[in-house]
């Protein structure tokens, strides 16, 4: 399922108050960007129970239940699970994940709100939720048939959002501090091979084992959970991060010429987020035409120049990632910028071809 309209977390209360108590509702997003506790949230923001069904979980009859004889003649009974008395929320997690039999299962209590005599009190409401194949999840194809009993919302990380719920919500300070400075940092695509990679979940994941160790962290432990669950290179930018906490060792110093670059091989991680910071210092300053230089872009050229000298003299391979283009292959810093770095250092550029 392609998403031909995104909305952030902040939006999906408004939208379910509007859509799920008139008509059941699908929401389809990546993995681990909340999509279960947004929903858990909403049902209970209308006071109901949430019952959470696991699609992967299931087989047919746990939905529609076992026949009993009654008068001669054979009874479905729904499990227990569903036949409630009270409205509630009922939560079809992973549905596009469970087998074709179980999917075809949930039709009648999809559109008809109903598992053969038993009807869903008055008041309930349901909401299915799934990841997409693109998402490199288990996600089998679901049929038009239950497509269209339902009203698709795709839900999209949002930096803006988690943080904002994360301030309230006792995340570490670390993990705080960090996110709000490299935002982009909180999600990156699900990879194609078997390893961690960043999420709102495993960010939280993460904060839950740094409050977990305390402040007797060692740097050993913290590479540990920050690799056990980010993105490589998030999980680096992370461990830098906190070095720079710990010994109060920012890119301003360096900027200004208080600090040089860290040369030690056990401070490769506090280079790379350095470096990281560099770019980003370098990106928000330097003008796209070089005309339009103020005295101060000038002056910022002039240093960054030298410092990616002294960056390129400890390790090649850190510097161009300050110069490097992004993952479409674009560059990120001013055309101007990198021909002058071409003809100041042409060791760097080669080794970026």
């Amino acid at each position: 399922m392609q998403a031909a309209v995104s909305v952030t977390p902040s939006r999906v209360p408004e939208l379910l108050l509007g859509l799920a108590t008139v008509r059941p509702v699908f929401l389809w997003g990546a993995p681990g960007i909340g999509k279960s506790s947004l929903v858990r949230d909403f049902a209970e923001s209308l006071g109901l129970e949430c019952v959470s069904l696991l699609g992967t979980q299931l087989a047919p009859e746990d939905l529609i239940g076992v026949p009993q004889i009654r008068d001669g003649r054979s009874v479905f009974c729904p499990p227990q699970a569903i036949a409630r008395d009270e409205p509630y929320c009922l939560f079809l997690d992973e549905l596009n994940a469970a087998t074709p039999d179980v999917q075809k299962a949930f039709y009648s209590l999809i559109l008809d709100r109903r598992i053969g005599d038993y009807e869903l009190p008055e008041g309930s409401i349901v909401i299915g939720a799934g990841n997409r194949a693109t998402d490199n999840a288990l996600a089998r194809p679901v049929a038009s048939a239950l497509v269209n009993r339902l009203t698709h919302v795709h839900l999209e990380a949002s930096a803006k959002d988690w943080l904002k719920w994360a301030a309230g919500n006792d995340i570490h300070p670390w993990v705080l501090d960090h996110l709000t400075d490299r935002p982009d940092h909180l999600w990156s695509k699900p990879p194609k091979t078997e390893e961690p990679f960043s999420t709102p979940r495993s960010w939280h994941m993460l904060s839950d084992a740094l409050h977990s160790f305390g402040r007797d962290l060692d740097e050993d432990t913290l590479a540990v959970l920050a690799h056990g669950t980010l993105t490589p290179a998030h999980a680096t930018a992370f461990r830098g991060y906190v070095k720079i906490v710990r010994s109060r060792y920012g890119i301003e110093a360096v900027l200004k010429g208080d600090a040089p670059w860290p040369r030690g091989v056990e401070d490769r991680d506090l280079l790379y987020y350095l470096a990281d910071s560099f770019r980003g210092r370098l990106v928000k300053e330097l003008p796209a035409v070089r005309e339009h230089m103020s005295p101060k872009g000038r002056q910022t050229a002039y240093r960054a120049k030298s410092l990616l000298v002294q960056l390129a003299e400890i390790s090649v391979e850190v510097a161009r990632t300050v110069i490097a283009s992004d993952a479409d292959g674009n560059p990120v810093l001013p055309a101007w910028f990198l021909v002058e770095a071409a003809r100041d250092m042409p060791r760097l550029v080669e080794a970026r071809r």
